[in-house]
């Protein structure tokens, strides 16, 4: 059999001011030559050895988190994508991996429009397969064009490769006619983050596992939904794909979908302020560091990733002992350079791209290392490029780690690559909301979550959604859909 791979991939927030251009995209054209197109081709490659079939690969094309994309992109994105497909034509599956909370200009829903495309072309009998981030819209119109549809289910996603492997499974069952998907959905009603390294998500996790083992149940996914993303269909969902069982599979959905509500308080946001961080930190004395999130300024939720707020309070409060990293900040890194390293001089830091990336903090500072190709790992163990590097420190103690190409921290070589040895720091920063848990929290002392003000503010009842109905959970405290599957009040 001959499965073709392919995908568009970004999460688009909606209320973030940069739009997201064609310039912002890391585009592969079928030879896997991009960082993030060689992890699906890797795993094509293995799979289709392993099972005696032919992986064929199409447009892969991935953009950092940011703004709306625009509208010119997405249309040359998704015009290759289809064209390669037609040339690959003809094909018995196509899997496509995407986010599902893409947003481009007159396209609230790019997944489903693709998908739907994908389907007019390759016609009913060609099995479609669909790999989603958690951070997902699940959309019906994912769910009617796609045959398969599976999220993935640990945040941080540690889990990319081994939902691509179920997907592949399934999609090849599919189109040998051995098992028949359908596809039973619940919406929670929610808005929230739902961490999988702690309970009782991490329970919940290996629930859905468990349930896949059942007869007649193909697949579990829990998509959290992106409370960034201000579209009709947002919002947490379960949903659960059964072979020819749809009632089994409704039922399953609103079990676990009743689940997820009953712990609603335990799994709520409850980040330390700023000033709470900085006491615990000005405190702390283990032998190992604090390690302090700054979530609100995570570029893997497409805010600026040059937010001062932390790094004020540091100042401010004479805290030294401190590691922080990424900032996205183009003209610092350019001063850097031409300084060179061993050079000290006044660096103005952060700051740049609005209000809330908080005023530009002006600091004495020694550039300790420049790297012109610095990289991390990043989801999957990939190398993630962070392009030209700069690490400064001031003579307080700070170690502020400057990046090129804007992305969260994800991997220790953020710090390690430049040279800053983790282990003799009392604190550290990170930009990130989650991604960066598998790798930080061994180091860690405690990990604490830290609500500065930023792009990705965790009030959800108070985010000012303008199009996606505001009957949800926490904003509502019995939200009358929640029992009754119809939106039409919405």
């Amino acid at each position: 059999m001959k499965i073709h791979i392919a995908g568009i991939a970004t999460e688009t927030n909606t209320f973030a001011m940069a739009p997201t251009g064609l310039a912002a995209w890391e585009v592969d054209h079928g030879d896997g030559r991009s960082a993030e197109a060689q992890r699906w081709h890797e795993a094509g490659r293995r799979l289709a050895a392993r099972d005696g079939h032919e992986a064929h690969f199409g447009l892969l094309a991935a953009a950092q988190p940011a703004g709306i994309t625009v509208q010119s992109a997405y249309e040359t994105l998704r015009d290759e994508l289809l064209q390669r497909l037609q040339a690959a034509m003809p094909v018995n599956a196509v899997l496509l991996v995407l986010h599902g909370a893409m947003v481009a200009e007159h396209y609230p829903d790019c997944e489903g429009d693709l998908i739907e495309r994908v389907r007019a072309l390759v016609g009913p009998g060609v099995s479609i397969g669909v790999e989603l981030d958690l951070h997902c819209h699940f959309t019906e119109r994912m769910r009617r064009n796609a045959d398969i549809v599976i999220a993935y289910k640990e945040y941080p996603h540690t889990d990319l490769v081994e939902r691509f492997e179920e997907l592949w499974a399934l999609a090849l069952a599919t189109a040998q006619g051995r098992v028949r998907p359908v596809t039973a959905v619940h919406d929670c009603h929610m808005v929230g983050f739902w961490h999988t390294t702690r309970e009782p998500m991490k329970s919940f996790v290996a629930r859905m596992k468990a349930l896949e083992a059942r007869p007649g149940v193909l697949s579990v996914s829990f998509g959290h939904g992106f409370p960034w993303g201000d579209v009709p269909e947002a919002g947490a969902k379960v949903w659960v794909v059964t072979d020819s069982d749809q009632a089994l599979g409704s039922r399953l959905a609103q079990e676990l979908g009743q689940e997820i509500w009953d712990m609603r308080e335990l799994t709520a946001a409850r980040p330390s302020t700023v000033d709470q961080a900085m006491d615990r930190l000005a405190a702390h004395a283990g032998d190992r560091p604090l390690v302090l999130a700054d979530s609100a300024d995570n570029a893997g939720g497409g805010a600026g990733s040059d937010s001062t707020f932390i790094l004020q309070a540091l100042v401010q409060r004479g805290i030294g002992q401190v590691a922080l990293a990424p900032f996205w900040d183009l003209g610092a890194i350019q001063v850097c350079a031409e300084a060179g390293v061993g050079a000290r001089l006044d660096l103005r830091v952060g700051g740049k791209l609005g209000p809330l990336s908080g005023d530009p903090v002006d600091l004495r500072v020694t550039v300790r290392a420049i790297l012109e190709s610095h990289w991390q790992s990043g989801l999957g163990g990939h190398p993630a490029p962070c392009g030209r590097s700069v690490w400064v420190s001031t003579d307080e103690g700070l170690d502020i780690v400057l990046i090129s190409r804007r992305q969260q921290a994800i991997g220790t070589e953020l710090f390690t690559g430049l040279g800053i040895d983790l282990t003799t720091r009392r604190g550290i920063v990170v930009k990130s909301s989650q991604h960066f848990h598998a790798a930080y929290a061994p180091l860690a002392s405690e990990v604490l979550y830290v609500q500065s003000p930023g792009l990705l503010n965790t009030d959800f009842a108070n985010i000012p959604y303008r199009h996606r109905c505001l009957d949800y959970w926490p904003r509502v405290a019995s939200p009358r859909h929640h029992a009754d599957e119809s939106r039409a009040a919405c």
